[in-house]
């Protein structure tokens, strides 16, 4: 017993030197682990402080193009109307719409930040080539209230008609206008921008104006710094959006926007309301699935280039794709630029079931009067005063 005692302190010993190795090694490794524990917090400190910088130049860039030109190179006039009412953060996006400023946000933000107060209503002539800083003066400025010309184009009107319009109410010269549209090259652009609309037209041959049946009638504001093309494009925009309601119907009645504007174009001037437009339209309807000739005098007046109070059978007799005595179905393309109504009549044609092959007008009291036969019509033609384009 006094043996196995005298070993006791050797064990001892030997097991408060494992511990006092147990606890170096554990403090060795948290030291390791909080090494690598700092290396992370500061790899993640790092990330973030440059995710910071990296959004912080990001923004600095955005926020400096922003207050630059849309485009410095482009100097065309926009004209920008600023409604009633319209908060400085619609204002900005309406300018970003129109591509005059870059940013509608930094331009809410330049406005708060500069002390402006609220813009006033009207029409503002500015440019892609200003400033954010331009452009906010120029509406700090105030606007023009109404635009400065206005372009009337009246229902019926040709494109000869157009250009005289254009040249009264704007510097423009009819010979400017009229060879806009002889400009192929245009016509494809617009063609490509408006192919539901002009594909049918641009695909016709023959045509004197492309654009003839496509200039809507309706009153057009002109700014100082317009081009003819922008005033033109207006008018073309503005019988795409009228036409839009009615592409599925041409489409399902097997008719082109061509023939549409053809026989609205006629319609327009040979009918004084609805209701005999509608009626009219039936006629040149039931005419053509005749085989027979419309016999307008419109398309001869056009052919001629020129308008007569009176046609003679050497007039009926001009060689002419638009002399529509002598050729049968559309010809070539519309005579004029139709109403609404009258396209309407086109797509929305009456009496069609009565086989009515002819018209004829009293000038007298404008009541059109409707045949079967060409005899019941040469009786009816011959007890009335009738007016030239009503006589079919």
């Amino acid at each position: 017993m006094a043996k196995r005692s005298g070993n006791q302190p050797d064990h001892q010993s030997k097991d408060k030197q494992q511990l006092e190795s147990d606890a170096e090694q554990l403090a060795e490794e948290r030291v390791a682990e909080k090494k690598v524990v700092d290396k992370i917090v500061y790899w993640i400190v790092g990330i973030l402080v440059l995710l910071v910088v990296i959004i912080g130049l990001l923004g600095f860039n955005y926020v400096h193009s922003s207050l630059q030109p849309y485009d410095k190179d482009n100097n065309k006039t926009v004209v920008v109307k600023i409604p009633i009412g319209a908060t400085n953060k619609q204002i900005g996006a309406i300018l970003a719409n129109e591509k005059v400023i870059k940013s509608a946000m930094v331009f809410n933000y330049y406005v708060k930040s500069h002390n402006f107060s609220e813009f006033q209503t009207g029409f503002y002539n500015l440019k892609p080539s200003m400033s954010l800083a331009e452009v906010t003066k120029k509406l700090a400025d105030g606007g023009s209230q109404t635009s400065q010309y206005r372009v009337l184009i009246k229902e019926g009107a040709t494109v000869e008609q157009v250009g005289t319009a254009v040249a009264k109410a704007t510097h423009f010269s009819k010979q400017d206008f009229l060879k806009l549209m002889k400009d192929q090259t245009y016509m494809k652009q617009l063609a490509k921008k408006y192919p539901k609309l002009l594909s049918s037209s641009m695909a016709q041959k023959d045509v004197r104006y492309h654009l003839e049946g496509y200039l809507y009638p309706a009153t057009y504001d002109y700014y100082q710094g317009m081009s003819l093309k922008e005033l033109v494009n207006a008018m073309v925009e503005k019988t795409d959006l009228v036409m839009q309601s009615y592409y599925k119907q041409i489409n399902a009645k097997d008719l082109t926007v061509q023939k549409v504007l053809t026989l609205a174009s006629l319609v327009e001037r040979e009918g004084n309301n609805s209701t005999d437009r509608a009626k009219i339209a039936g006629v040149f309807f039931n005419r053509i699935d005749a085989g027979m000739p419309l016999q307008s005098d419109i398309s001869v007046m056009y052919a001629l280039n020129t308008h007569k109070k009176h046609l003679y059978n050497k007039d009926l007799a001009v060689k002419s794709p638009y002399n529509l005595y002598k050729n049968k179905g559309y010809g070539p393309g519309p005579f004029n630029n139709p109403s609404k109504d009258s396209i309407q009549a086109v797509l929305n044609p009456t009496d069609r079931a009565q086989d009515y092959l002819y018209f004829v007008a009293d000038l007298k009291t404008g009541k059109v009067y409707y045949s079967q036969t060409f005899e019941e019509h040469t009786s009816t033609n011959s007890g009335i005063q009738t007016k030239n384009g009503d006589n079919n």
